[in-house]
C-alpha cells in the first residue's frame, strides 16, 4: 500500500470513527493514532458494551491500588497505573469501535459514556479516601465533586452548541490520566506528597472549571439573542 492511499485509509477510519464528537487536547494526534491502530486488532467476540466494562473494571483496579497501598504496602498504588491503561482502553474504544463497526448506538452510547464515566471517578474518589490520612480526605470529596462539575459543562455545551466535546482546551480525560499516574509515582517515592497534589490538582480543576462556565454562560447568552 502506497503512502498516500495509507494516508487516505487513515483520513477514512478517523473521519468514521471520530465524526460524533470534537477534540483539542493536547495528545489529541497520538491518541486518534493509537485508537486507529487498535482498533482493526480488537477481536470480534468483543463488543463496545465489553470495552465500556472494562473501562470501568480499570477504575476499580485503581480504587484497589489505594486500598491495598493503604493497609499493605505503599508501592501497589502503582496497580493504579495499570488500572488507568485499562480505563483508557476501555473508555476510548468503546463508543470508536461502534462507529468503526457501523454499529452506533449514538444516544444509547452516549448515555452509558456518561454513566460509565461518573462510576469510573467515584471509584477513584473514594479510594483516595481510604488511603488520605486524617485531615485530607476533603480533597477526594473535592476532586469527585469539581470532574463531575466538568462532566456537567460538557452536557450543557452540547445541549447549546450541538457540538460535543469532552475537552476543555488542551487538557482532556487522556491527560487527566497522565496526571494522576504521575501523581500516584510521586507519591511511591514520596509518601505524603499526594495530598499536596491533589490538593494542586483540583485547585486546577475547579480554575478550568470557571472559566468554562463562564463561556458557556456567555454561549448561552448569544443562542438566546439569537433567537430572539
Amino acid at each position: 500500500m502506497g503512502k498516500e492511499t495509507q494516508v487516505e485509509a487513515y483520513s477514512t477510519i478517523v473521519q468514521r470513527t471520530f465524526s460524533d464528537r470534537k477534540r483539542t487536547n493536547i495528545l489529541k494526534r497520538a491518541e486518534e493514532l493509537t485508537i486507529v491502530f487498535l482498533l482493526p486488532k480488537v477481536p470480534k467476540f468483543i463488543s463496545p458494551n465489553l470495552l465500556t466494562l472494562m473501562g470501568t473494571l480499570g477504575s476499580g483496579l485503581i480504587f484497589l491500588a489505594f486500598v491495598l497501598g493503604t493497609y499493605l504496602a505503599n508501592w501497589y498504588l502503582l496497580l493504579g497505573i495499570i488500572g488507568l491503561v485499562i480505563n483508557w482502553l476501555g473508555d476510548s474504544l468503546d463508543g470508536r469501535l461502534a462507529y468503526y463497526r457501523n454499529i452506533p448506538r449514538r444516544w444509547y452510547g452516549f448515555a452509558l459514556d456518561i454513566i460509565a464515566d461518573w462510576i469510573g471517578i467515584v471509584f477513584i474518589g473514594f479510594g483516595y479516601y481510604i488511603y488520605a490520612e486524617n485531615g485530607t480526605q476533603i480533597a477526594a470529596f473535592a476532586f469527585v465533586v469539581l470532574y463531575g462539575w466538568s462532566i456537567i459543562i460538557s452536557q450543557l455545551r452540547y445541549k447549546i452548541t450541538n457540538e460535543y466535546s469532552i475537552d476543555s482546551g488542551f487538557v482532556g480525560p487522556t491527560e487527566l490520566r497522565f496526571i494522576i499516574a504521575f501523581i500516584l509515582i510521586i507519591e511511591v517515592l514520596f509518601r505524603g506528597s499526594i495530598a499536596y497534589l491533589v490538593g494542586l490538582m483540583s485547585n486546577i480543576l475547579f480554575i478550568i472549571n470557571t472559566i468554562d462556565s463562564l463561556k458557556l454562560l456567555k454561549l448561552g447568552d448569544l443562542k438566546d439573542k439569537n433567537q430572539d
